[in-house]
């Protein structure tokens, strides 16, 4: 069996040296000793599999020191060793996530003892389903969750290959609603850093004087309302992948402070000087042509040769031929997955609809399209009449109908809202959208309760 590293963070020897000793007992523990928190920071690299710290440290607080081994690594199990028996304090500092409270008493050791045996068997329990996963063959298969037959859509799935089989940076281009996170869920979930964190940003919907801290974290009193340390989107996706959607929307000031990051393969917080390294795989999603942003002079050639990697295009739906359908059947089953209701039929007329238009939104809009359509659908079929969009092209609505996607996305959030009894929440779980987003629309008067 495998030794099991564990650091005891204790400032007074003589009691550090008895835990020490005791844990010493059982033969496959790998016991190192720190008498301050910032020791054990400067020794995490050595990737210890459980860490037991007392409380009152002279340079930092317990809470402090449990703060940042999370901000590092959050696998690594943390024990609270404290002479205070405040309920209060344990309470919080279990809520931050120490795996257990010991207060020191005659019985600490026969308390850490057997904390240790239980964290250690959890452990070895989540290894053991994770072991079975991987021998279950359970894969992301990106053949089943990219839906399409079409000869676009396959040409996309070797370069998808090719993408899973390196740890090369990948750039995807296409317009705006054709599914990039889609696609970079299926790189990451098919690639060796699948068992890590995948962490998606996107850049357009974030104020430019919070990009800097919402990637690259922040230390506290870094600024007004930095009311303690947090950890940036580069640290949250430590080993996995980092996705930054829409990152042609970032300013040149912000540009080059991602081509450090990128570059550098290191972050530093806002409000700090000590450099955090940084292993991600990164992923970049634009609706906008790069290169000739590049000589507008509007994003810095450096960085753009830096994150253009292996690039994808992804095609448009009006490009897919009839995977308009096979995803309108797709998204007809989710549905009724989802509502619990019977599967719709599409009628003939709803097809020959479906394939005359010209799809501006793309996959995103279909989806839309049709969730409203299973909600005005009388009897077991979608017909013609039940599909309701808008034709973005020389302004002039299409022919069927004079509404546009912002006009069927306030329908169908009504509907929910009054089917599940005005309860915002419960609205916008169904829908998977953010609550915010039916507050900001009901403050603005666009829908009504």
């Amino acid at each position: 069996m495998a030794s099991f590293k564990i650091f005891i963070v204790e400032d007074d020897q003589w009691y550090g040296q008895i835990l020490k000793h005791h844990l010493g007992m059982n033969p496959d523990y790998d016991l190192e000793w720190f008498a301050t928190g910032e020791a054990l920071l400067n020794n995490l690299y050595k990737k210890p599999d459980l860490v037991c710290v007392d409380f009152g440290l002279p340079d930092m607080s317990g809470g402090k020191l449990l703060q940042e081994i999370q901000a590092r690594n959050k696998q690594i199990p943390v024990i609270i060793i404290s002479a205070q028996e405040a309920i209060n304090v344990a309470v919080d500092l279990l809520k931050a996530g120490a795996k257990d409270y010991i207060i020191k008493d005659e019985h600490t050791k026969e308390h850490l003892w057997k904390s240790i045996i239980q964290i250690r068997e959890n452990i070895s329990l989540r290894q053991e389903v994770e072991d079975l996963k991987e021998q279950l063959g359970q894969k992301f298969h990106f053949e089943n969750t990219i839906i399409g037959q079409s000869t676009a859509i396959q040409k996309t799935f070797s370069l998808l290959q090719k993408a899973i089989n390196s740890n090369i940076n990948v750039s995807l281009t296409g317009e705006t609603g054709t599914g990039k996170e889609v696609y970079a869920k299926a790189i990451h979930f098919n690639s060796d850093r699948k068992k890590k964190t995948f962490v998606a940003v996107n850049m357009s919907a974030i104020p430019n004087e919070l990009v800097e801290s919402e990637l690259f974290g922040h230390e506290k009193g870094a600024f007004t309302g930095a009311t303690g340390t947090k950890i940036g989107k580069f640290e949250e996706a430590q080993g996995g992948t980092l996705f930054l959607d829409e990152i042609g929307e970032l300013n040149l000031t912000l540009q080059s402070k991602l081509l450090r990051a990128v570059q550098e393969r290191e972050i530093v917080r806002v409000g700090a000087n000590k450099p955090i390294k940084v292993d991600i795989r990164l992923i970049t999603a634009t609706h906008k042509n790069l290169a000739e942003e590049v000589k507008a002079g509007r994003f810095r050639e450096d960085l753009f040769f830096r994150i253009v990697g292996l690039p994808i295009e992804l095609p448009p739906l009006r490009q897919r031929d009839n995977d308009v359908i096979i995803l309108s059947k797709h998204f007809i089953e989710a549905y009724a997955k989802s509502n619990k209701t019977p599967v719709l039929q599409l009628h003939e007329s709803a097809k020959i609809k479906l394939r005359k238009y010209t799809w501006p939104g793309n996959v995103r809009e279909l989806k839309a399209v049709i969730d409203l359509a299973c909600v005005m659908a009388d009897g077991h079929e979608i017909k013609a009449q039940d599909l309701t969009f808008y034709q973005i092209s020389d302004t002039k609505p299409y022919s069927d109908d004079e509404k546009s996607l912002k006009d069927f996305e306030i329908e169908i959030i009504t509907h929910y809202i009054q089917k599940y009894d005005n309860n915002v929440v419960q609205a916008a779980e169904k829908l998977q959208i953010a609550k915010s987003k039916i507050y900001n629309m009901l403050k603005r008067g666009e829908i009504k309760i």
